[in-house]
Formats: C-alpha cells, sequence, structure tokens
C-alpha cells in the first residue's frame, strides 16, 4: 500500500521573517490585497475563495518554521495534498509575489512513524 504522503510536495521558503505568523502573512497579505482590490472587502472565511492557482486555495496553506529564517509551505488539508504540478505553480505565484527570498519545492517529508 502505497504511504500517504508518497505524492505530496511542499515549498521550502527563505525570507527575514522571524516568526511562523510573519511568514504567514507574507504569504498571504499579496492575495488577500488583490482580493480587496478586485471585491473590496475582506473576510476569514474568503481564505477558502481566493485561489493561489487552480485548486489550491490560501486556506489549505500552512506555514510551519524549520530553522531560523525557513519556513515549510504545505497544503493542511489531508483530502488535497500539494503535488508536484500544485506545488511548482504555488512556487511561481510566489515568485512574482517577491515576498521570499528562495523558494524550492521538494517532496514533503513524512510526519507518520518511519519505523514500521
Amino acid at each position: 500500500m502505497k504511504s500517504p504522503k508518497a505524492n505530496e510536495y511542499c515549498l521550502i521558503v527563505e525570507g527575514s521573517y522571524l516568526t511562523e505568523s510573519e511568514a504567514e502573512h507574507a504569504l498571504r497579505d499579496p492575495f488577500i490585497e488583490d482580493w480587496v482590490e478586485q471585491t473590496g472587502h475582506f473576510r476569514i472565511h474568503n481564505l477558502g475563495e481566493m485561489e493561489v492557482v487552480p485548486g489550491v486555495t490560501l486556506a489549505q496553506l500552512g506555514v510551519v518554521m524549520l530553522d531560523d529564517e525557513v519556513f515549510e509551505i504545505a497544503s493542511v488539508d489531508p483530502e488535497h495534498p500539494l503535488t508536484e504540478h500544485k506545488a511548482r505553480g504555488v512556487a511561481d505565484a510566489l515568485r512574482r509575489q517577491g515576498m521570499f527570498d528562495e523558494i524550492s519545492v521538494e517532496p514533503r517529508a513524512g510526519d507518520e512513524d518511519a519505523s514500521t
């Protein structure tokens, strides 16, 4: 049986952010600003409507600090993991926004116990 994380990808990003919260704001702010320009308003539930790329909304993406100024961005929705194609699309969208210094796409490390 295939591991559920076998085909899951994430982005490893670097930026001058001190906390996960700051990095999360850097991820979301440009998309929220675009949303407000288009619609004139924003509510937190709109994150589920804001597509970063087709099939990936801002609400699906979570940020975890890996090291000083290094973060992982991955899907927090187990039903909709980032495929390599979607992860590359998200990386391209983030590069256009210019909020992170370095962005790479990598297979996501499994969270489950590797000893089984």
